[in-house]
């Protein structure tokens, strides 16, 4: 019988941008419970280098931290050559890094005849700097990053990509126009190219969690003061069958899968990690 655990990614090399973040920490810990090679980036070295530290510790494996900037291909390779000189070579890669920002937020949910005489609270209210910005965070973020850390895979025929996308890329939530649609051009370039690299040896497929709190999001789900949800942090709460924001922990059984041999036939897919918010029509 088929061996179905994870014993094929033992030793191997993965790169998390993002790594020093809430999600990207869980993702490399899972990651290390299997015998994989973290290799941390991020664009706060201090953090990056103490997540490395603090995982090398509590595994008892290697794990590498060091500072990038994914929106700088220059610093992406030199970190590369880093890597390869340090570490080995890199056979798997997630982009985790991406965010959102209040200034490509809108202070409105809907326009209405009401706020005619106000319309800088809405769609006009968006400057293109914040737009620009948390656009190019996740997407130019994603596709950098890709790259530079994919051409050695395809070139052994040999390697896996696993973008972050958002329940966002499916829906777009209303307030943040830039992330939704950052988003959902990651889910896009996923399926580009698995196809792109189907016959080198190189899977891509991404993952779109639901709602988990994060230092980006924050701010838009609870309340400063009090430590409540907000009206919109309630609102997602109603609308997600299980009733709770996702864990950092909840995602690492996918990702583990997605990284493994147990998924060699599956590439080009996005998996929703959302406790049931995409199957749920609100009523």
């Amino acid at each position: 019988m088929e061996d179905l655990s994870f014993k094929d990614l033992q030793n191997s090399v993965c790169v998390i941008t993002g790594g020093a973040g809430v999600l990207g920490n869980s993702i490399a810990r899972s990651l290390a419970s299997v015998g994989v090679v973290p290799v941390i980036l991020d664009i706060n070295e201090e953090a990056a280098r103490q997540v490395a530290e603090d995982i090398s510790s509590e595994f008892g494996v290697k794990c590498y931290g060091y500072k990038t900037n994914v929106l700088d291909k220059g610093s992406l390779e030199d970190v590369h050559r880093q890597i390869l000189s340090e570490v080995g070579e890199i056979d798997m890669l997630i982009n985790g890094a991406g965010g959102n920002s209040p200034k490509a937020t809108t202070k409105l949910e809907q326009l209405t005849e009401d706020d005619l005489n106000d319309l800088e609270d809405g769609f006009f209210g968006l400057e293109l700097e914040g737009f620009q910005k948390v656009f190019d965070l996740n997407f130019t973020g994603t596709l950098l990053p890709t790259l530079v850390f994919t051409k050695d895979m395809v070139i052994r025929q040999r390697g896996v990509v696993l973008n972050i996308s958002s329940m966002n890329s499916y829906k777009p939530l209303t307030k943040i126009p830039a992330y939704s649609a950052a988003k959902a051009s990651i889910n896009n370039f996923t399926e580009w190219l698995a196809v792109h690299f189907a016959k080198v040896g190189v899977r891509v497929n991404a993952l779109a969690p639901g709602f988990f709190l994060t230092n980006q999001n924050r701010f838009l789900l609870l309340d400063e003061k009090s430590g409540n949800l907000t009206a919109r942090g309630e609102k997602i709460i109603a609308n997600t069958p299980m009733g709770v924001f996702g864990e950092p922990d909840d995602l690492n059984g996918t990702v583990l899968f997605l990284l493994s041999d147990l998924s060699r036939f599956i590439t080009g897919i996005c998996i929703p990690v959302d406790g049931g918010y995409s199957a749920f029509g609100g009523v």
